[in-house]
């Protein structure tokens, strides 16, 4: 099987300001987004051959994206994966150009939730047997969080602090971020009594559902250093998408989640990562719940099983730790339009490598980022695991 690693490469990227975007729709974000992508990389919209764009409830076909851009009856695919629906948008585009389709293409991601007239998440409802009981996502990551705290041997008050330390670093980097949704420090103690969503997570557990789009223009590597010197290079893709087996096996744990780890070996090795702990220079993954957060540390091998409270004691994942995790607010507090997240998360890699992260520019100078997306849940999920590289 052959290997994306170093075949393909991002030449400009965007996003917009996520958060309760009252004064646009879905169409204008995705003009904000990809303008300022076409800006970076010098190009303009004939410039682009073919485009993906990724989102679950926003518009139902590639015309939304053709119309908002105006572009030129070229080839477009709409994506939907759950919440890792950007990040596939991406493979895909980055898939195209490497099997030399296409020179230069398109990727977007863009979510308009806060128009629709329901809290939460929107989205479409699978096949059932309509006898499931009705559990929406803060109380199936509970689930996570009480099985965590119980296979560990760790009292629930202490558990709830290492999850609070999480949510008070998320929302420190948030602060640093001017496209974040939210701009406030919130302390460790504010989190702990904080209104309870599903016991133990509180509100400050819970990540935002927002609006927000971005995008990356993605070009043949060769071709890159046509357009910049600091371009940015794929080096691994990882997709697994579960099938419902933990729902069916009653050993499931809860504690570590099987298509994390799949796409995660499989990204690793594209890019050639034997230790990701000492490899990977940061990661912004995907913390719905600070205890997914917690989870993936273990998942993602940044460290060993049942370690991971005791590296959030440490501080190895702040902005100034060992490996920073969620430089830009991440989920928490960059908030979460299902099908823009993915981008956002390679965006704020881009410009990392790039020494163009502005106040949360992490202090090591980074060599490879990675970026990580669950959508579904505990059980079932898809999981995307995304790492890049600075030009050699």
């Amino acid at each position: 099987m052959e290997s994306i690693r170093d075949r393909v490469a991002i030449i400009g990227m965007g996003c917009t300001k996520f958060g309760e975007r009252w004064d646009a729709d879905a169409m204008d974000l995705m003009v904000e987004a990809a303008y300022e992508a076409y800006q970076d990389a010098g190009v303009s919209p004939k410039d682009i051959q073919a485009a993906w764009v990724g989102t679950v409830g926003s518009f139902s076909t590639g015309q939304g994206l053709a119309e908002a851009l105006k572009l030129d009856y070229i080839p477009i695919t709409r994506c939907e994966n759950a919440c890792a629906t950007a990040t596939d948008a991406f493979r895909n585009a980055c898939y195209a150009v490497a099997a030399g389709i296409y020179d230069i293409v398109l990727a977007m991601g863009v979510e308009k939730l806060k128009d629709s007239g329901a809290s939460g998440l929107v989205t479409p409802r699978g096949p059932s047997s309509d006898v499931e009981p009705p559990t929406p996502p803060p109380a199936q990551f509970a689930l996570a969080a009480t099985r965590y705290a119980h296979h560990y041997g760790i009292p629930m008050d202490q558990l709830k602090r290492i999850l609070a330390k999480i949510a008070v670093k998320n929302h420190h980097n948030g602060t640093l971020n001017p496209k974040a949704h939210f701009q406030r420090e919130v302390t460790e103690e504010q989190v702990l009594n904080a209104p309870m969503i599903a016991w133990p997570l509180g509100l400050y557990d819970c990540c935002g559902v927002s609006d927000g789009a971005a995008a990356a223009i993605i070009v043949r590597a060769d071709w890159a250093k046509n357009f910049r010197d600091d371009y940015v290079l794929v080096k691994g893709l990882g997709l697994a998408v579960g099938g419902k087996q933990g729902l069916l096996h009653d050993d499931y744990d809860f504690i570590h989640f099987p298509e994390n780890i799949r796409a995660a070996q499989i990204a690793y090795q594209e890019a050639g990562v034997k230790n990701p702990r000492k490899e990977i220079d940061l990661a912004i993954v995907h913390d719905c719940f600070t205890i997914t957060e917690l989870i993936l540390y273990e998942d993602l091998g940044f460290t060993e099983r049942g370690r991971g409270p005791a590296e959030v004691e440490a501080g190895t994942f702040t902005l100034e730790g060992e490996l920073p995790v969620n430089t830009d607010g991440g989920l928490k507090c960059f908030g979460h339009p299902i099908g823009a997240s993915g981008i956002r998360m390679i965006y704020e890699v881009y410009k990392q490598l790039q020494g163009k992260a502005g106040p949360r520019q992490i202090k090591k100078t980074p060599r490879l980022g990675l970026t990580h997306n669950l959508g579904g849940r505990p059980g079932s999920f898809t999981g995307a695991v995304a790492i890049f590289g600075r030009r050699d």
